[in-house]
């Protein structure tokens, strides 16, 4: 199962940008999706954490391949929201109200926020910016612990 999502979550975006930079003579931009588990160890994401991670650094190595081509390759890290994904995830409606309650703005990540990121990143707008990882989880990853959270 390692293997497959490694296959899925890093190898499918290589092998997806180097398709579409063909399509791109004047320039363009991509994204992909990740999550904070690349970055930490969140309970039950385990295997997906490491896949997330080698995602994040294919996006960096992509960008520095297609930069000089005008393209920009970026990644938005969304927080949890309710997703199939999720779904999938043991403890997932935990993470949901978890990452409500201790996210900077004290709100559930929204699909109109990552859409908007997803949008900027896309457009013009986001000219200058590759290589990043983008985090639109209304604050939850540059929170510390709280009282009781240790």
């Amino acid at each position: 199962s390692f293997l497959l999502a490694m296959n899925i979550s890093v190898f499918s975006f290589v092998d997806v940008a180097k398709r579409a930079a063909r399509l791109m003579p004047d320039g363009g931009s991509m994204i992909t999706l990740t999550y904070l588990g690349s970055e930490r160890a969140i309970p039950n994401y385990n295997t997906m954490g490491v896949a997330k991670a080698g995602l994040e650094a294919a996006t960096r190595y992509i960008a520095r391949d297609l930069g000089p081509k005008n393209i920009r390759v970026n990644a938005i890290s969304a927080g949890a929201m309710r997703t199939l994904s999720l779904a999938g995830i043991s403890g997932g409606r935990g993470m949901l109200s978890k990452g409500r309650e201790m996210s900077a703005m004290k709100q559930d990540t929204s699909m109109e926020g990552v859409a908007g990121c997803a949008l900027w990143l896309l457009s013009d707008l986001g000219l200058s910016t590759t290589g990043e990882v983008v985090h639109v989880d209304a604050g939850f990853h540059m929170m510390g612990l709280s009282d009781g959270d240790e």
